[in-house]
């Protein structure tokens, strides 16, 4: 796992922005989102559940790392570039929490506004094979981006896959709109023995976005 996280870690600070991470009360403004988050008390007792919250005044992924080069080029930041192109700014627009498993660690996030999902798929197929690179004189990782049957029509949701000395290791990533809406997150396989409630993936990360999704369709 460690051995991927060059790719996987760009995706997951570009995600999350520029965040610090709080246990207990949330602190977000929005009663809309607040209405519909899930909360700690929606999954299994001793899993982590922490609420993300904001650093004001700082763009969107700053200080993070740079995105690795690709052929072709912006596959790997590819989702991302899709998100921020449309994204609504300011208070009550987002939410996010992470939770974690013995197995997986999951970012979800809940927009007050729609996903670009033609977009999203469309970045989907052109890069769903492809190469990333360290730095332009470094050998070429194989990545493949593949689409999985989910048992909600509208949901978009890919396994993104790198091949590196031999073994593999995948991210799952999951995009929904629901209404005015949506919920996109990612999935890392995360072994972590300190958490007694244990993941498989991508069952688990469909369980949890399906849920949340569901709670946006809620009246």
């Amino acid at each position: 796992m460690m051995r991927t996280l060059p790719v996987l870690l760009t995706a997951l600070v570009a995600l999350t922005g520029c965040t610090s991470v709080v246990e207990g009360a949330a602190t977000w403004p929005g009663e809309r989102l607040e209405r519909v988050l899930l909360t700690a008390a929606d999954f299994p007792a001793g899993v982590q559940f922490d609420r993300i919250v904001e650093n004001p005044g700082r763009p969107d992924g700053d200080g993070a790392p740079p995105a690795m080069l690709s052929d072709p080029p912006g596959c790997s930041e590819g989702f991302t570039k899709v998100i921020t192109a449309t994204a609504e700014r300011g208070p009550g627009s987002a939410a996010k929490y992470t939770v974690g498993y013995d197995g997986a660690r999951m970012l979800i996030t809940v927009l007050s506004w729609p996903l670009d999902t033609e977009a999203l798929e469309a970045t989907a197929q052109r890069c769903a094979s492809f190469s990333t690179f360290f730095d332009r004189g470094s050998p070429a990782i194989p990545m493949t981006t593949t689409r999985l049957d989910t048992e909600r029509p509208g949901a978009l949701v890919f396994e993104q896959t790198m091949e590196l000395s031999g073994s593999r290791s995948s991210v799952y990533f999951s995009f929904e709109n629901v209404n005015s809406m949506a919920v996109f997150a990612v999935a890392f396989p995360t072994p972590n023995p300190a958490i007694g409630v244990k993941a498989t993936l991508p069952q688990t990360f469909l369980e949890a976005t399906g849920k949340q999704a569901q709670r946006l369709e809620a009246p």
